[in-house]
């Protein structure tokens, strides 16, 4: 311990001389009976002595002056944990900090270790100096501060932020330099970020020019920054969402998280990342729908706050502009050529429509052509070397194309012009049609028909090479017409698509760095109802999706800062030192002051640039001087004031026992002490809150409070996700209604008592079976007023109407399970829930009923029933209510409602509140039609 006023401390030699003043105490009074004359007869005046205080209260008094005396002489406690001589013990110090992005975690742990500094220079009367290593929001390079003391110093400490780019250790070792030129000596605190950097060997070089050199790191530094994904990733197909991490390697495994998240917030997907030990890189990927893809604003690191943990995506990482060749009868309705293909296109993609020269004049990623387009021999030209460079041409077949003379002259191999050819230039084309993937025979095939013997064809199940694999076939779908391919070697391998026969429905082939494919059907219903079914948009949709998108023209035009990234990584306006970029530099130029991450250029040509763009392999940087840990730097302990405190509240007590004392209250110094050891220990007890009386044993928690129930159907990931479902549904019914519903439980009916449950969540899994003994329960619940809710959180293709066109997850088998689940349920008629349904007036007014997925049909018991007082007690749909509903532990929704985002989980929410106080109140709206003929009974 050391004080900054020893000289205060002589005072405690004159404690002996203070005893003897303070034992002195007034005479105690003397009782006397009256009556009042003898008393007065009897009262001689006389000299007495004043009474002793107790040894209680002396020692009272006495600590009540030392710790007056102590805590005035400026006591302190050091509590770092540094080894050997300080660095800031003699000469003014030099602060050095180390404020780009790598120091934005444990900013404030920082800035607290260069206040224990000050604390020790202001003590010692020196002045200190600071310099920060990166560079200032208006581009001005580091430099030192003048020299200031301690506590002026703090304020220009606490408004220094960290920067959003990376350090400048070459100004900071000039500026250094130009230090020591003149003359100044001290020691050096560096406050480093652990990141090396190519100028650390003239950056060292100028701090040990200064004087002696102490770095203060943190112990376990986790720097970590989002990174594109490599070109050559094996991982990145079309429908995969690449994620790409750079960290400083650890000694031992990390396992995070980056959150998917639209514009306004939402996360629509979660990536989980594993770095083992001593890993400095890790890749990982999740499969997304094209709409859910489109809609990712940004990628955001867990727990690595800072731009380095956001990377934001610009246009070219979602757009699929879409061209359509136009011909003659194009907008003719349900018989035009491109009727059914802009209906199929437009939900995902950007449409564009007119000739194949206006088209190809603007960047495109897909350009379809249906029969007839592709005609003139000019814009086959254009078209090949279009399609030479990257894009994917969809063509489609017809009587044109049937009737070309150069069908059956096509290669499969279809040879490519090279790259630095003119186009114009007819000796570097093939002499015939190049944009057949296939060769093709003469004449079509007729299937089907009053002139042939077969029969339209079905389709066969998609190869697994075929971007299609996966989707479902409805067996209605089938091909009266269609061109054959000539038979070939590998015509298996240029064929994504078969009828069941055998023979190519869609082929492909590359063709320089882009691809043909050609539907053997037309793109009308002439030939095959696919342009009429739900595969034929999932079909483009893939697609689309597998064509490369569309980035903004990479010329040296300049994009002018629109948004940029502060420390928080929160967009907001630019600094005043950022500068426009040229387009051609967004993915090979570094972050900096002049250009900060963010996003850059107009609305149709934004670009995003990121930290992790052009950021060089991350690497720990070498200890400069003496290395210390920031964990150490603790600020010392200052124990005057409370002790100062704690001296007053003492001579307090004093003055109030003396009182007491002379009033004769306190009979006895042991009663006193008593009475001062126990207002010392209520002073410095800690309060404790009364606690509830425990619940009896072998009562369950549901019932002391009303709580909402899942069916346990095994599987982990199913019963958390019902558990998160029921519970964020809890919450937004206790927010917004007078009910009070606990916390949701599990149960397993035939062994758990449903009877406290007013309504219970079951959803349906393909495993599903019968149980006599659940079915039981079940019916029991449903007598006695429970409400089951049955959910199959998507839709079985297999199931009637399960192949139509919608947002919902495919769900296989849940048809038959449901079937398994409910055989021997007292379930009665159900009809469709419409907005005439007490359940859709229950409390909100609703004209839908969503869940994840919006616009499946919800069903319920035909009203009427007299049963259960006309109470539905069941509730049977597929829209996955529970996924809309869920709340992680971090109060966030993990899973993106489709198509409509919040607004359509807001809409889930309200159903599901209805719900619950339909289970929880009955038909009390169906009743209150009956109020006017009450009323008019009364009246009688």
């Amino acid at each position: 311990m050391i004080f900054q006023f020893p000289w205060l401390l002589a005072a405690l030699a004159v404690l002996p001389v203070i005893w003897l003043l303070l034992r002195a105490l007034p005479p105690a009074p003397r009782r006397q009976s009256f009556p009042a004359i003898m008393l007065l007869r009897g009262l001689h005046a006389r000299v007495t002595d004043a009474a002793t205080a107790p040894p209680w209260l002396l020692l009272l008094r006495c600590l009540a002056l030392a710790g007056l005396i102590v805590g005035l002489a400026g006591p302190v406690v050091p509590r770092d944990q540094a080894t050997g001589p300080r660095a800031e013990g003699s000469g003014d110090p030099l602060l050095v900090l180390d404020n780009g992005w790598a120091a934005v975690p444990g900013w404030t742990h920082r800035l607290a270790a260069l206040d224990t500094v000050l604390d020790r220079a202001g003590r010692a009367g020196r002045h200190a100096r600071l310099l920060t290593t990166a560079p200032g929001p208006a581009g001005e390079t580091p430099a030192i501060g003048a020299a200031m003391t301690p506590s002026l110093l703090r304020g220009a400490l606490d408004s220094t932020r960290a920067m959003p780019w990376p350090t400048d250790r070459a100004a900071a070792a000039r500026a250094l330099r130009a230090l020591a030129a003149g003359g100044w000596r001290g020691p050096v605190v560096y406050v480093s970020d652990g990141l090396a950097g190519p100028d650390d060997p003239a950056f060292a070089a100028a701090l040990a020019a200064i004087g002696p050199v102490r770095t203060l790191t943190a112990p376990d530094l986790t720097v970590a920054s989002l990174v594109p994904p490599a070109k050559d990733d094996p991982g990145a197909a079309g429908d995969t969402l690449r994620v790409a991490l750079a960290a400083l390697p650890q000694p031992h495994p990390r396992h995070l998280t980056v959150r998917a998240e639209a514009a306004d917030g939402g996360v629509l997907a979660l990536v989980p990342l594993s770095l083992a030990a001593g890993a400095d890189r890790a890749t990982a990927g999740v499969a997304l729908p094209a709409e859910l893809r489109n809609r990712i604003d940004r990628l955001v690191l867990d727990d690595m706050p800072g731009p380095a943990g956001m990377r934001l995506l610009d246009e070219g990482d979602r757009r699929r502009p879409v061209g359509l060749i136009g011909v003659a009868g194009t907008d003719t309705p349900l018989v035009g050529p491109l009727f059914y293909l802009r209906r199929a296109l437009a939900p995902t993609a950007e449409l564009r429509e007119g000739s194949a020269a206006t088209l190809l004049a603007r960047p495109l990623s897909v350009l379809v052509a249906p029969d007839g387009a592709l005609d003139s021999p000019q814009t086959r030209r254009a078209v090949a070397a279009w399609v030479r460079k990257g894009g994917m041409l969809v063509r489609f077949a017809g009587p044109l194309l049937n009737g070309s003379p150069d069908r059956d002259m096509a290669s499969p191999d279809m040879p490519a012009a090279p790259m630095e050819a003119p186009q114009d230039d007819a000796a570097h084309l093939p002499p015939a049609d190049t944009l057949l993937p296939v060769p093709l025979m003469q004449g079509e095939r007729q299937l089907g028909g009053a002139m042939s013997w077969g029969k339209p064809e079905q389709l066969a199940p998609f190869p697994d090479a075929s971007p299609f694999h996966g989707l479902p076939i409805p067996p209605e779908v089938t091909v009266s017409r269609q061109v054959l391919a000539r038979p070939a070697a590998d015509l298996a391998d240029h064929s994504w698509a078969r009828l069941s026969d055998g023979t190519p429905l869609v082929t492909h082939a590359a063709l320089g760095a882009g691809e043909v494919v050609l539907f053997h059907v037309t793109s009308t219903a002439d030939w095959s109802n696919l342009p009429l079914s739900g595969l034929f948009v999932a079909m483009l949709r893939r697609l689309a999706e597998r064509a490369a998108g569309v980035e903004a023209p990479a010329d040296h035009s300049l994009l002018a800062p629109y948004m940029t990234l502060d420390s928080d990584a929160i967009l907001g306006p630019p600094p005043p030192g950022a500068r426009a970029l040229p387009a051609d530099a967004f993915g090979t130029q570094a972050a900096s002051s002049a250009h900060p991450p963010g996003l850059y250029g107009p609305r149709t040509a934004r670009r995003a640039l990121n930290l992790g763009d052009a950021m060089p392999p991350l690497s720990p940087q070498q200890p400069i001087g003496q290395a210390a840990s920031l964990d150490g730097q603790r600020r010392d302990l200052v124990p005057g004031p409370w002790l100062v405190a704690a001296a007053v509240l003492l001579l307090v007590l004093d003055a109030l026992l003396t009182q007491m004392l002379r009033a004769g209250r306190l009979a006895g110094g042991r009663r006193a002490a008593a009475l001062v050891v126990a207002g010392l220990l209520a002073a410095h007890a800690p309060a404790r809150p009364a606690l509830a009386d425990p619940p009896p044993a072998g009562v369950p928690g549901a019932a002391l409070e009303t709580r909402l129930g899942y069916i346990l159907t095994g599987h982990d990931d199913i019963d958390t996700v019902s558990r998160q479902g029921l519970q964020g549904l809890s919450d937004y019914a206790n927010a917004r209604t007078s009910a009070v519903l606990g916390h949701p439980d599990g149960v397993v009916p035939g062994r758990d008592d449903l009877s406290y449950y007013p309504m219970l969540y079951w959803p349906v899994t393909a495993d599903a079976t019968a149980d006599p003994a659940r079915a039981a329960a079940l019916n029991a619940y449903m007598r006695h007023g429970g409400i089951l809710m049955i959910d199959s959180q998507g839709v079985d293709p297999a199931a009637p109407g399960g192949g139509h066109d919608s947002f919902a997850a495919p769900a296989p088998g849940t048809a038959a399970a449901l079937r398994r689940m409910t055989q021997g349920l007292d379930i009665p008629p159900l009809t469709r829930l419409t907005d005439h349904h007490v359940l859709a007036h229950t409390f909100y007014l609703l004209h839908g009923f969503p869940g994840r997925y919006d616009g499946l049909p919800v069903w319920v018991a035909r009203e009427g029933d007299s049963a259960n007082d006309g109470v539905s007690p069941v509730i049977v749909g597929a829209s996955d209510w529970a996924h809309a509903w869920a709340v992680d532990a971090q109060g966030d929704t993990p899973y993106a409602t489709m198509p409509d985002g919040n607004t359509q989980r807001v809409a889930a929410y309200r159903f599901g509140v209805n719900a619950v106080l339909y289970a929880l109140t009955g038909n009390y709206k169906a009743d209150q039609v009956h109020v006017p003929a009450l009323l008019r009974r009364l009246g009688e």
